[in-house]
């Protein structure tokens, strides 16, 4: 292990090698990214900019630290989750591309609060987070740091619901751009990335079949319906729980069961939280899950599952596979929780793809140039990019795949912005 202030604090830079294999071949699946990098080390639009980033340390976000940094960026990274790092993709950014990186895949709690103080040494101009911890941290016990930040970007949905908080409650210091917001964002890496990379780790994680077992969801937002889509695809029978009356009424009309909770807890044979909420699987839960039960999160933050009531129940606790902890209730039920309720398709798998990374990269990319042109006249709230700028990832995108689409005529393009015409 290598520890200093320079260099960050990862589990063996002998590991870098195949750190770096590892980020040159999701590279190939990121083309809008390498475009904007190549303009980016032209241009320098963040020459001398001091970053610092809580992000999920994996070969996507090697590739866009990469890309602040041929950008002029002056970058320290650090996790944003104790699971969720890639201990090779740390030390290969440290020893092979000179980015100071402060993450250990299973730190405990204590070190994770001293990597996030790390990053924030580096006094930055402008954060980038994953959940919002950096902001937290310099709003509450680092508020010497606010005089120099120009903004920040958040690219989670519990992020955005925590910074969309801090602002209303008048306590948010600086302009931050909600990145989860984007179309290119939150439509394809929520929906296709978590949705097809959850169960990627909890296959990974079990060796089980989805063919004929029962998936609860609870949450259908883009990241619920993407789970409920790809579980349905494998031949599974869905459940989606929601809260939300209009978001119930979609998921009833594409096809799926739609039930309280507490009556889908005792059908279901694998349950997965995606609502940025705490306590969605709670006690009463817990009570009625059957013989076998997998529980499983994929929002950011370990909360959505109450971990203490499901301890507090068990009369055994025991490590069956990696990633797989099994709970033996007083009458001999067992229930199984994957990578300790952290968002399990960092935590027991690799993450989202690299080609679906592409967009919500290049949205953090972007962000940062367009935060740094435009703090100035920016309130300390929470703003979503441009319009522009996401068709413009969104075209580059289709550019890479080789998909051509139409254009509106003059004669359309006039039709639809006037109001003259009718039957």
């Amino acid at each position: 292990m290598t520890t200093s202030s320079t260099q960050g604090d990862v589990k063996d830079l002998s590991l870098a090698s195949r750190g770096k294999d590892r980020i040159e071949w999701a590279a190939k699946d990121m083309p809008v990214l390498r475009l904007i990098r190549e303009r980016f080390a032209k241009d320098q639009p963040l020459k001398g900019v001091r970053m610092s980033g809580c992000l999920h340390i994996t070969t996507e976000t090697a590739n866009l630290a990469i890309t602040l940094k041929a950008g002029g960026a002056d970058l320290v990274l650090c996790a944003s989750n104790p699971l969720s790092t890639q201990d090779d993709v740390a030390a290969a950014l440290v020893s092979e591309y000179g980015i100071p990186t402060f993450a250990i895949k299973g730190e405990d709690e204590q070190t994770y609060y001293r990597h996030i103080n790390a990053a924030l040494d580096h006094k930055p101009q402008m954060t980038m987070d994953d959940g919002c911890d950096l902001v937290s941290t310099i709003h509450t016990t680092r508020t010497e740091l606010l005089s120099d930040i120009i903004g920040g970007m958040e690219e989670t949905t519990t992020g955005v619901i925590r910074l969309k908080s801090m602002e209303k409650a008048g306590v948010l210091k600086f302009p931050v751009l909600a990145v989860n917001d984007s179309d290119t964002k939150h439509m394809f890496d929520n929906r296709y990335g978590t949705g097809q990379s959850s169960l990627d780790a909890i296959i990974r994680s079990t060796n089980i079949l989805l063919a004929g077992r029962t998936v609860v969801v609870f949450g259908y937002g883009w990241c619920g319906r993407g789970v409920a889509s790809r579980a349905h695809g494998m031949g599974s029978n869905v459940i989606v729980c929601e809260v939300d009356p209009t978001r119930a009424l979609e998921a009833v009309m594409d096809g799926y069961r739609v039930m309280p909770g507490v009556e889908a807890a005792a059908l279901g044979d694998i349950f997965v939280t995606v609502t940025g909420d705490i306590n969605v699987i709670d006690r009463q839960h817990l009570e009625r899950m059957k013989e076998g039960a997998l529980i499983a999160n994929s929002g950011h933050f370990n909360d959505e599952i109450n971990i203490p009531a499901l301890e507090a129940m068990a009369t055994n606790k025991r490590r069956v596979r990696d990633f797989v902890d099994e709970y033996t209730y007083p009458d001999g039920r067992h229930v199984h929780l994957l990578a300790e309720g952290r968002l399990v398709n960092l935590s027991a798998a690799e993450g989202h793809p690299a080609s679906v990374m592409d967009m919500s990269f290049a949205n953090q990319a972007l962000g940062s140039e367009f935060m740094l042109i435009h703090a100035k006249e920016l309130e300390p709230r929470v703003y979503t990019l441009p319009a522009e700028l996401d068709k413009e990832i969104a075209s580059l995108k289709l550019q890479a795949m080789g998909v051509r689409i139409d254009t509106l005529t003059p004669e359309q393009d006039k039709y639809l912005n006037s109001w003259e015409s009718g039957t």
